[in-house]
């Protein structure tokens, strides 16, 4: 009976963490993705370029709603090495989203918005489960102390 119990809360707490950090990721989708249409179309960069940039400026949103709000829970290794280890994690998520990109753009030779949109998508698709599954294992780790479920009654008595 423990063991289906610990199953459980194990299985809540994921769908709990996988909601907020699919809230975060739908908003730094939107971000992605309106900065790389307006980079590619309006301001007329190329199709990488526009990816690299608008790429950047969505991870650096997902960091911070993940580290304070996904993730808060988990142990905090230091600023640096969480940035770091993120940062470079996005970089594995952006080369994803660029194969996606440079694959249709030119071995496919498909230039048009609808085509440079669908590759976008199943990259940023594919990024995000590679994203999701390291951010789990190496940037925010799981806490090493259980946190407590409540707090000592009127009755504990310190000394």
């Amino acid at each position: 009976m423990l063991f289906l119990r610990r199953a459980y809360e194990q299985l809540v707490g994921l769908i709990h963490e996988l909601s907020k950090f699919g809230v975060i990721g739908a908003i730094a989708f939107v971000i992605d993705t309106g900065g790389l249409n307006f980079m590619q179309y309006v301001l007329h960069q190329g199709p990488l370029t526009s990816k690299v940039a608008a790429t950047t400026v969505a991870a650096t949103f997902a960091y911070l709603g993940n580290r304070y709000w996904t993730f808060r829970h988990r142990e905090q290794s230091g600023l640096a090495r969480e940035y770091f280890l993120f940062f470079l994690l996005n970089g594995i998520g952006l080369l994803i989203g660029l194969l996606c990109i440079g694959f249709t753009q030119y071995t496919l030779k498909l230039t048009d918005p609808l085509s440079f949109n669908i590759s976008n998508l199943v990259g940023v698709g594919l990024g995000t489960l590679f994203r999701f599954w390291s951010y789990k294992k190496w940037v925010f780790l799981a806490a090493t102390e259980d946190i407590p479920r409540e707090l000592p009654n009127e009755n504990t008595r310190v000394l």
